[in-house]
């Protein structure tokens, strides 16, 4: 049903457009998240790993243990959201990681008091045990740091999916969540032109070292949106923004002229009734989103942590200035061709209904997000053309991230083609989980790989040292997607409601 025969029917004139303010705010939302999320990966080779002489393996831990916390926070976030309702659980998550961001920046000032040293200079200078003693400390108070952020950061997309669920009918849900997911992109994309040069910029008149203001700057943001969030949102129903016409629309999927008011109120029973935590994972269903998440979500999280120490360690480029910057901005702009990806499944079933052909969501989504799951497979081919141009690996990485972000916002989406509204927080959150786990292995794994492969001039495929651990890593995400894809077609082969 188009929007204009919606409204028509309703007999309601002409619909307001208040869901995609909704939506502005939710991609505003995901893209301070990484942002956030994206401050440490951009500073910690330029800035803080000489000042507390970190190794590829301490950075590994310190996102491992950022991606376990986010992992077990979104097994609560969602029922949390579920429960606290979608205004009053964003406001708790956003203010949470906000202030996680901003402490960070206190987290050489700790080291210097624990440690004994006066200043940043003497963190810098020291040397053997004492250096080792200064990198075990700090590892643990960005830790600290990071888990806060964790935590809030954890909300944002169970809150998010849930409000998409709110404002938007089944038909638009995969196209709206890949506009405000595409604020993963953009924030990945604004990173390195603000990040390395806010922390030079303040490096350069003595605040500090520069990174701990890039930290408090970005994370300052989540807390200007959390004012826009309460003056602006409402449920459709109760906010005076959306007229009856929009209302309409938003509801079009509760709007079927065949369902007798029994009916009807079993539906509305069906979506408002919680569905106990326990039980939700004795659905295939959920087990589905589990593994489509645990194999995907850490490719992601790789290129996202650790594309700019690649750059640095394989092309010796810095990150926080000329072609290592562009690049960074390259690759993530790439990735915004992702904002379609949600698209692809609206268009296959609009082009079966003009065939006469009843094609559901689910079915629509798996065949998309089996097309996304082939592009990642040319991150085989990063490593050995990078020796043609150190382009070459950036745009394939850039490529298989705009697959990843089109998977990831079709797989958000299937959660609320086939659970009731009252739990789709709550199977995001678990999804979530899921993801978490994936990526605390990749990360950890990939620091210790690093490392090993460095102190040992390993090889693989022609390649020693970091650039075969590297390789070895790229192989591992290129054929993750389709593995999920499978599994999932195995677990949930056709569309099937999940009701309470």
């Amino acid at each position: 049903m188009t929007q204009t025969n919606t409204a028509a029917s309703a007999g309601i004139g002409k619909m307001t457009n208040f869901r995609w303010v909704i939506c502005a705010l939710l991609f505003l939302a995901t893209t301070v998240n990484y942002m956030d999320r994206q401050v440490l990966s951009l500073t910690w080779k330029e800035f803080i790993s000489p000042e507390f002489h970190w190794t590829d393996a301490d950075y590994g831990l310190i996102t491992a243990v950022f991606s376990i916390v986010y992992a077990v926070a979104n097994l609560l976030a969602g029922r949390f959201i579920d429960w606290m309702g979608t205004k009053k659980g964003y406001l708790w998550a956003i203010g949470v990681w906000s202030a996680g961001a901003c402490l960070h920046a206190a987290c050489g000032i700790a080291t210097e008091h624990t440690v004994g040293l006066e200043d940043a200079a003497g963190l810098v200078k020291a040397t053997g045990d004492i250096a080792a003693t200064i990198a075990m400390v700090s590892v643990y108070f960005f830790i600290g740091a990071r888990t806060i952020l964790a935590l809030g950061e954890a909300g944002n997309f169970p809150a998010a999916i849930k409000v998409t669920a709110e404002y938007f009918p089944k038909r638009d849900r995969a196209y709206a969540t890949s506009i405000f997911n595409a604020g993963s992109a953009v924030g990945a994309l604004v990173a390195p032109f603000t990040i390395g040069p806010l922390a030079k910029f303040f490096q350069s008149i003595g605040w500090g070292n520069g990174w701990e203001m890039a930290f408090i700057v970005i994370g300052a943001l989540g807390f200007v949106w959390m004012g826009f969030w309460v003056f602006l949102y409402k449920k459709p129903a109760e906010n005076p923004r959306v007229n009856s016409a929009e209302l309409a629309y938003i509801e079009q999927d509760d709007d079927t002229p065949d369902e007798t008011s029994k009916q009807k109120a079993e539906v509305e029973d069906s979506e408002t009734a919680t569905i106990p935590f326990l039980k939700c994972f004795k659905y295939p269903q959920t087990w589905a989103v589990i593994f489509g998440k645990l194999l995907t979500d850490g490719v992601w999280w790789f290129f996202l942590f650790w594309t700019p120490a690649y750059i640095s360690d394989v092309f010796k480029l810095s990150t926080s200035h000329g072609e290592g910057m562009l690049m960074i901005f390259v690759l993530y702009l790439i990735t915004m061709l992702s904002i379609y990806g949600g698209k692809l499944p609206t268009i296959f079933i609009d082009n079966a209904a003009r065939r006469g052909i009843n094609v559901n969501p689910y079915a629509a989504r798996m065949k998309a997000m089996l097309i996304f799951a082939v592009f990642p497979l040319l991150a085989l081919l990063a490593q050995p053309l990078s020796s043609v141009s150190p382009w070459m690996p950036i745009i394939i990485i850039g490529i298989a991230g705009a697959a990843h972000q089109s998977w990831s916002a079709n797989i958000y989406s299937v959660v609320g083609d086939m659970f009731p509204k009252s739990t789709i927080a709550t199977i995001i959150g678990i999804g979530g989980m899921a993801g978490g786990i994936g990526s605390s292995l990749i990360n950890y794994g990939s620091g210790v790989l690093f490392d090993y492969a460095a102190q040992t001039n390993m090889s693989f495929m022609s390649y020693e040292g970091k650039p075969a651990g590297y390789f070895v890593v790229f192989c591992i995400c290129g054929v993750s997607y389709l593995l999920g894809w499978c599994i999932m077609k195995l677990l949930v082969p056709r569309y099937k409601k999940i009701t309470a």
